[in-house]
């Protein structure tokens, strides 16, 4: 697999709303160990729109993957001026990232028109990839179950990779165990 879409819930749905709260350093550190086995397999670039969220932590662990690793990343927002009513750190975030990605285009040209762009959007995604990394809870899909319907309706063996909120469980137990004074 040479390309990967990665997409998950928006930091809302997972009751973050500061950028510090500990839940990210955990969503991200399992993001960062399931692309690690992947570029370690042969990943070459992971693909995300850009919506808050995992997928602006996404970017933010393949930039830092760049360090150590050959990868590259594309943000591909269904429209331009998709953070236009995201609060202003985060805006400032995704003006940031844009600007370092390996790629960036928007797939519509001008602002929102309609809910047929996020559609479309998904489409897309799971066209141009060989396969997906969803962080999602199968109980509670939220807005993960529009592009989870698409990779599943997508052409041919498309793999769908999915982080369960058991295996962010297993994150946060690593994450203590490394802590020396967890065995105080």
């Amino acid at each position: 697999m040479k390309i990967l879409t990665v997409t998950g819930y928006k930091s809302m749905e997972l009751g973050i709303f500061k950028e510090d709260d500990p839940k990210v350093k955990f969503i991200k550190t399992a993001l960062e160990k399931r692309l690690i086995g992947f570029i370690e397999e042969g990943l070459e670039w992971v693909l995300v729109s850009g919506q808050m969220g995992v997928e602006l932590w996404t970017a933010e662990v393949v930039l830092d993957l760049k360090e150590m690793y050959d990868i590259k990343i594309g943000i591909f927002p269904p429209f331009e001026n998709q953070e236009n009513r995201w609060p202003e750190q985060l805006q400032e975030k995704y003006q940031e990232l844009i600007t370092v990605a390996d790629f960036y285009k928007p797939i519509y040209q001008g602002d929102y028109k309609g809910a047929y762009q996020f559609k479309a959007k998904n489409l897309w995604m799971a066209d141009k990839s060989d396969g997906c990394l969803l962080l999602m809870d199968d109980e509670f899909p939220g807005s993960n179950k529009f592009f989870y319907e698409a990779a599943k309706n997508a052409n041919g063996n498309y793999p769908i990779y999915i982080i369960t909120p058991a295996d962010l469980d297993d994150v946060v137990e690593e994450l203590r165990m490394e802590d020396p004074e967890y065995w105080d």
